[in-house]
């Protein structure tokens, strides 16, 4: 009954950390096996489909992690400042245009791809709370953390994605 009335969920959200559908397929199982094998630990703290969750990101970051560290060093799509405090960068005009919406699907990509290359604790904080639409404090349930550290790591991770787009949202005239 659980895995009929969840799998599509924990599926959707494996397969949105693992990018692939064997893993997300394999991580699936994992998850429904560690339900199986832990039920009797659910006290009913938290509801069960966070419960669910926590288990589904566990097993999401633990396979990502087997496949080995990110190399790409994030520092430089944060925010610059010059010194009297002002972005070093040009700010961009995040708004849609006629142009742009001709480009939504090559946008989307770029967007998919840019939240894949995210850490996994990053990665996490953005596919629960803007992709699943759950709120901080479920998703600090769900990753073991406090709402001030996911919404850090929403912040960073928005900086971080904010930065790798700006190379795509420019003219290339006014790339510095």
């Amino acid at each position: 009954m659980l895995l009929a009335r969840y799998r599509g969920k924990v599926y959707r959200l494996t397969l949105s950390f693992t990018k692939n559908p064997e893993d997300a397929e394999e991580v699936l199982q994992d998850v429904f096996l560690t339900v199986y094998r832990k039920i009797a630990s659910f006290d009913g703290r938290s509801a069960f489909g966070t419960w669910l969750y926590r288990i589904a990101v566990n097993a999401a970051l633990m396979k990502l992690r087997g496949r080995g560290p990110i190399q790409e060093s994030l520092e430089e799509y944060l925010p610059q400042f010059t010194e009297d405090g002002r972005h070093a960068r040009m700010v961009v005009d995040w708004t849609e245009g006629a142009e742009e919406r001709l480009l939504r699907k090559e946008r989307e990509r770029i967007v998919r791809e840019a939240i894949e290359a995210l850490p996994p604790d990053y990665k996490a904080a953005i596919v629960l709370r803007d992709l699943e639409g759950l709120s901080n404090g479920e998703v600090a349930e769900i990753t073991d953390t406090s709402i001030l550290a996911v919404k850090a790591r929403l912040h960073r991770a928005r900086l971080v994605l904010r930065g790798k787009l700006e190379r795509y949202m420019t003219e290339p005239r006014t790339r510095q």
